[in-house]
């Protein structure tokens, strides 16, 4: 399988480099490049209608999300559009647009991953999902139900990896889309045939956990009420020295500076899990989270990494191979925001690091959360994790 990553500014410059790169796809025996499939990551500010019908002239089929910043192989982009090219035989994959609804996320989710086990034995799940408040949860957990048949064997695993999409840090409307379809409240997925295409990755992060361990005393779903019976906003007001912004007279306001200072779920014998409070509200004084965060969790507050967190990202990205010269064909990196807010321009050399292990064609954004498998873990949501997805045909 071959890959190629390409990049422009407007959707003209990104037509351009798609007829440089397939000047030669007229010729046979696939001697020259003829994509099948189109990974497109771009500014919620592009025109996804006019890359969408770019796309379909060429019979190119697309799984695509809107950013928070973009990337591709070592370098940081914004405002633009970065594309992955692959010329995997159709075959091998299916890519499947659901709209769903915050209320039956689990439900709409078990749909794709039914679909998934009913095209392929071994199905393997790329996915971006929209909705900026949406939690990730039910989305990884449907998938996983919806593909486990009771034949499965107890000790088989459906492979999950993803973001969720961004809007630039608006925080307001974020987009997939595939060709012809686009929605602020979707899932899309590429559904891989993992007898044919190995798939592999891993989600890591980095964050350091400070003080003592508290528990969460109060909460519902994705929103907790008090911690250690104290409101949880001013317990991380107070805690951390961090402020909402007060820029808007609603009772929910963002809460962008909370994303350096996540809260680290404990867990046993597994790794933690980050939560990070994208909103609070200013009236109950509580906070909003990208995820689940049941009541009676333990949970310590953490604190931005410092640079030796690359060294660890890079060496987890490492532990994916089985031996020093195992290649790849493609690379997907979905990279949280949190870490571009947290490492500013140094992120460069985290993604570089990482696109060096493997050297291969990259492409990738920075996430409102991401799906993928700890070192330790399952297959579950993160927030402030690197999640890497290494491709390879078989």
């Amino acid at each position: 399988m071959k890959a190629k990553s390409i990049k422009g500014k407007t959707p003209e410059e990104i037509q351009s480099a798609l007829e440089g790169i397939m000047a030669d796809a007229c010729l046979s025996n696939r001697q020259g490049f003829k994509p099948t499939l189109a990974i497109v990551f771009l500014s919620v500010k592009q025109d996804r209608r006019a890359i969408s019908m770019l796309l379909d002239e060429k019979g190119i089929q697309i799984f695509g999300a809107t950013t928070a910043g973009e990337f591709i192989d070592g370098e940081i982009e914004g405002g633009s559009i970065v594309m992955l090219l692959l010329d995997m035989n159709p075959a091998y994959f299916k890519v499947q647009f659901l709209e769903t609804n915050p209320r039956t996320a689990l439900e709409d989710a078990r749909k794709i991953g039914a679909i998934g086990k009913e095209t392929f034995s071994n199905p393997a799940f790329i996915i971006a999902n929209s909705g900026v408040s949406s939690d990730g949860e039910p989305i990884v957990e449907g998938i996983l139900q919806g593909s486990t048949t009771h034949t499965s064997s107890p000790n088989s695993e459906v492979t999950v990896f993803g973001g969720k999409a961004g809007d630039d840090l608006a925080l307001e409307a974020t987009y997939v889309f595939t060709n012809g379809k686009s929605n602020d409240c979707a899932l899309v997925a590429l559904i891989l045939d993992e007898d044919k295409i190995d798939v592999r990755g891993i989600a890591t992060c980095g964050w350091n956990a400070i003080g003592t361990t508290k528990t969460v005393t109060k909460s519902e779903g994705s929103i907790i009420y008090t911690i250690d019976d104290k409101p949880a906003l001013d317990m991380l007001m107070n805690y951390l020295g961090v402020d909402i912004l007060l820029d808007s007279g609603n009772d929910i306001a963002r809460f962008l500076s909370s994303w350096y200072y996540p809260l680290q779920l404990e867990r046993e014998n597994v790794d933690p899990v980050i939560r990070t409070a994208m909103f609070a509200n200013r009236t109950d004084r509580s906070l909003i989270c990208s995820g689940n965060v049941p009541q009676g969790s333990k949970i310590k507050f953490a604190m931005p990494p410092d640079f030796d967190s690359i060294d660890k990202v890079v060496e987890d990205c490492k532990g994916i191979k089985d031996h020093a010269d195992q290649q790849a064909d493609a690379l997907i990196l979905f990279s949280c925001v949190s870490r571009h807010l947290s490492f500013g321009m140094v992120i460069k050399e985290e993604i570089e690091q990482v696109q060096q292990i493997w050297n291969a064609p990259m492409a990738g954004f920075f996430t409102y959360g991401e799906y993928g498998k700890s070192k330790k873990g399952k297959y579950e949501y993160h927030n402030n994790a690197c999640c890497l997805v290494a491709l390879k045909e078989r």
